[in-house]
This record gives C-alpha cells, structure tokens and sequence, in this order.
C-alpha cells in the first residue's frame, strides 16, 4: 500500500473511532436518563468523552477543514449507530445522506495538497 493511501486509510479510521467515543460519551447518559440505566455508565461516559477529547488532539489539524470532514465521518458513523445499535432501519433518504456526506469528507480529505483557496 502506497503512503498517501495508508494516511488517508489511518486518517478515517481515527475519525471513525473518534466518532465512536464521541458517540458513547452522548449515549450513556442517554441511557442513565431515558432509559433507567444504573448510575455507573457515568465512568465509561467520562472515559468516552476524554478518550474523545484525546483523539481530537491526533487529527492532522485543529482547523475547519479537518473538523468538516470528521463531521461527515460523524454522520456516517452516527446513522450506522442507528441501524446496528438501535436497531432502527434507515430510509432510503438516510442512505442517500449519508453517503452524500462520506463523499464531501472525501473531497475535503483528498483534495490536492497545497491548494488553499
């Protein structure tokens, strides 16, 4: 494998996992207030989140760019999130967006260095 496609292969899976913590950190407490779940998911909630804040600091970059195209990973991760956890199906509209949205992260992810404006 070249190394610019092993950046780009490394770089989406730590959005992906990124996301996931991300996720995690929203969900227990979802779980402790919603759903009657014991107190305990506090723990794994603060270590979701401060997992999530430390992958935040191995992006390739504190800036919009990047943090636009983790959104898309996001959404994506978000609506698989909705199929296999919450065992809710996802529309077609669903679908549709989200790989819309995997798209833009690639065309902000493999846009060509150097380029600026």
């Amino acid at each position: 494998m070249d190394i610019q496609l092993t950046k780009i292969f490394t770089t989406f899976l730590l959005f992906l996992v990124t996301a996931v913590a991300e996720i995690l950190g929203c969900y227990f407490p979802y779980l402790i207030m919603n759903q009657n779940k014991s107190h305990w998911l506090w723990i794994p909630t603060a270590l979701s989140l401060a997992v999530f804040v430390w992958l935040l600091t191995l992006h390739p970059a504190a800036s919009g760019r990047i943090y636009a195209a983790y959104g898309g990973i996001y959404i994506f991760t978000a609506l698989m999130w909705l199929r296999f956890v919450d065992q809710i199906s996802l529309t077609r509209w669903d679908i549709m967006g989200g790989i819309v949205v995997l798209i833009g992260a690639a065309l902000i992810i493999l846009q060509p260095q150097g380029l600026t404006r």
